[in-house]
């Protein structure tokens, strides 16, 4: 555990300045980005379905007593620009319908599956929810590993640090305070895993965490935000965000279905759904700069879906033609006027395209169970996210 928390810091802290627009990327995957009434309605019927609240609620007493004592610290950074301090206001300020969006994901295709056949005298189900003990366990994990990995990407790299940034001392404080919380909640998370004595699904999970690390790691080194020469192309786009957005739904849906003991077609269709889920959603929340009006004027990242499908259309010529003619001073780009070019090639139909693509193959992997409203409610999900009037 020791060895993952110290992978993670070192990997974490390559990020670097807080200054650049990497700062620009989702806190959260469920970030509401998508037509907010809609899909608060959506997700709060899916609570009701698996008997939320009640589904988190050791994990609520650990975050909250975790994160006051965070933000008794944080206010120490008030004045700085340390990530640390955007990541605790979005925890108390980001409604319960989108802060814990992954375990209630892997509640519900726990309840759409059931109880398999070949289930044994350790595998009870509660009555009224059909979801066991252990399933709501692995959820409440998959939500401390997501939180821990949101804490430890505030760390910055002092050496890149502007003058503007804040004090050194504080800045150097708030590294110490995502570091400790961070390894605190993912500590939690490996005790949560032991206890549910299943050597694969431990394996499966640790593995996720990986993944996240290597997600950002190719992050940093390939999809650096401020270098326009390189095309990195869609397929090297797609292969990172499963690593650091996807892998650790998509795994945990996996690892629910063998906690029930159900058979390698069934745990391969919820890796699938979790899978295309996320891919889906962050493709969504991509394309909302250059989509919806509320979001016309929010500064859009270089490494998002339309900027690299926009960039593989036109190639590397007409792309450093267009970051030429959108050039300020200090070498700073005018995104107002850079959007424009964007969202007047390909690049936006192809990244709404891509979205429903990859919203059917989730719908797809939910055709192999049985009709229920736990499926009606993952299949919504999917509808709202692709969701584009």
């Amino acid at each position: 555990m020791a060895l993952i928390c110290q992978c993670l810091r070192r990997t974490w802290l390559s990020r670097g300045s807080t200054t650049s627009y990497s700062a620009l990327r989702e806190i959260s995957l469920f970030s509401g980005a998508t037509a907010a009434s809609h899909w608060n309605k959506v997700v709060s019927d899916a609570e009701k379905i698996v008997g939320y609240p009640t589904s988190f609620m050791s994990l609520r007493c650990l975050l909250s007593d975790e994160l006051n004592n965070i933000a008794i610290q944080v206010r120490k950074l008030v004045g700085t620009k340390h990530p640390l301090l955007n990541t605790a206001r979005t925890f108390v300020n980001e409604k319960g319908n989108n802060r814990q969006m992954r375990g209630l994901v892997v509640l519900l295709i726990s309840k759409a599956a059931g109880l398999s056949k070949s289930a044994d005298h350790m595998f009870q189900p509660d009555l009224a929810s059909g979801i066991s003990a252990r399933q709501r366990s692995l959820a409440e994990i998959t939500e401390l590993i997501h939180t821990a990995f949101l804490v430890h990407r505030g760390i910055v790299n002092i050496n890149e640090l502007k003058t503007c940034d804040g004090p050194i001392k504080d800045m150097q404080f708030g590294n110490k305070m995502a570091i400790l919380s961070g390894d605190f909640l993912l500590a939690n998370a490996c005790i949560g895993l032991a206890d549910l004595q299943n050597a694969k699904v431990v394996e499966i999970v640790s593995s996720a965490i990986g993944d996240m690390v290597k997600g950002v790691y190719y992050e940093n080194s390939y999809m650096p935000e401020n270098t326009f020469t390189d095309v990195n192309g869609i397929s090297n786009w797609m292969e990172n965000i499963f690593l650091s957005h996807g892998s650790l739904l998509a795994k945990s849906c996996q690892s629910a279905m063998l906690l029930a003991h159900h058979d390698s077609e069934i745990s391969s269709r919820a890796f699938q759904y979790g899978k295309h889920m996320s891919i889906s959603y962050k493709l969504s929340s991509d394309l909302q700069p250059f989509i919806n009006r509320k979001y016309s004027d929010s500064l859009f990242s270089l490494n998002s879906a339309p900027v690299v499908l926009h960039q593989e259309f036109i190639g590397t010529e007409a792309w450093m033609e267009q970051i030429k003619e959108a050039q300020l001073k200090d070498n700073l780009i005018d995104r107002i006027k850079l959007q424009k070019a964007i969202k007047a090639g390909k690049g936006v139909t192809s990244a709404t395209d891509l979205c429903c693509y990859h919203g059917d193959k989730a719908l797809e992997a939910l055709q192999c169970f049985p009709a229920s409203e736990a499926r009606s409610a993952l299949e919504n999900i999917i509808y709202a996210v692709t969701r584009f009037s």
